[in-house]
């Protein structure tokens, strides 16, 4: 069972030894080369290798892409990141691109920018982080963060809304994609208050995230409704892309955090974006440059 596929390897600067090496890897992976293309721009390089993979031991597509996927991220050279991409998802006409929010789309994590009003940042950074990095239930620690804002004035929201800032090249992603005629969401476990002039300004068809209790103009320390974990974004992402008629396997997924492994999972392809260990383990490919924008070379737009 032939397996068409494109390598794309990502660095600040690749070397024509790093691109050699590059070569190798493949070629000793059984990958059959059929076109190179060297692209990018000042802030990195990419190289991109369309090939086929006949896994004669591993007939199963998954198992084989699998497989390779395992050979380029233990075998590229250092400093650069390569990802197996089905050539069919790059090719498709229609692709669905979702990300998370906070210490992806935008710089920040927003609970803990929230919680230096209340004098407790370093506490909260640190429930953050763990949570992140999976050692505790996301919901769990999302009740308890919020709570340390109770009684806070609510324009202490508006603030925040000023220190946020997108992430390096994740205008020029939203706006590639859609200039393409794909469709962009985000789902986030961090505040609606925040996140719907981040998306309106993008332009996004698609948007979640936790909503603040607000009374008397005052923060009550607590969210409303459904928390947004990591089963609520994979819920997302296969609700909102049966909408548009993508199939899942046409589908991209980018997160930072254990609260988004269920949906980098079940995507045609996920993204750890300057991620937590754990994430990066079980990603499909990874991106650890500061530039969101990288993930369009991988995914083909």
């Amino acid at each position: 069972m032939t397996l068409n596929v494109t390598a794309v390897s990502y660095a600040p600067k690749l070397t024509l030894a790093e691109v050699q090496q590059l070569r190798s890897l493949l070629d000793a992976a059984g990958l059959a080369l059929e076109a190179e293309t060297r692209t990018g721009d000042a802030r990195f390089e990419v190289y991109t290798a369309d090939g086929s993979f006949d896994p004669d031991s591993t007939p199963d597509h998954a198992a084989g892409l699998a497989e390779l996927r395992r050979r380029a991220a233990a075998q590229s050279p250092a400093g650069v990141d390569t990802a197996i991409v089905p050539a069919s998802l790059r090719s498709a006409q229609r692709k669905f691109l979702i990300m998370d929010v906070d210490s992806t789309l935008i710089q920040q994590e927003v609970i803990e920018l929230l919680a230096a009003y209340a004098g407790k940042r370093e506490e909260v950074t640190a429930v953050t982080e763990a949570a992140m990095r999976g050692e505790l239930d996301f919901a769990q620690s999302l009740h308890a963060r919020v709570a340390v804002l109770a009684g806070l004035p609510a324009d202490v929201v508006d603030s925040v809304r000023a220190e946020v800032t997108l992430s390096l090249g994740a205008a020029e992603l939203v706006a590639a994609f859609q200039a393409a005629g794909h469709v962009v969401a985000v789902v986030s476990g961090g505040f609606n208050q925040i996140l719907r002039p981040i998306a309106e300004g993008l332009g996004l068809k698609y948007w979640v995230a936790n909503e603040l209790e607000i009374v008397d103009g005052a923060l009550t320390g607590k969210v409303i409704g459904e928390v947004i974990d990591r089963a609520a974004k994979e819920k997302y992402l296969r609700e909102w892309a049966a909408r548009e008629g993508i199939p899942m396997e046409h589908t991209i997924a980018v997160g930072d955090g254990a609260n988004d492994l269920d949906m980098l999972g079940a995507a045609g392809i996920g993204v750890a974006f300057n991620a937590k260990p754990a994430v990066r383990a079980v990603a499909d490919a990874a991106v650890n440059l500061p530039y969101l924008d990288a993930v369009r070379y991988i995914a083909g737009v």
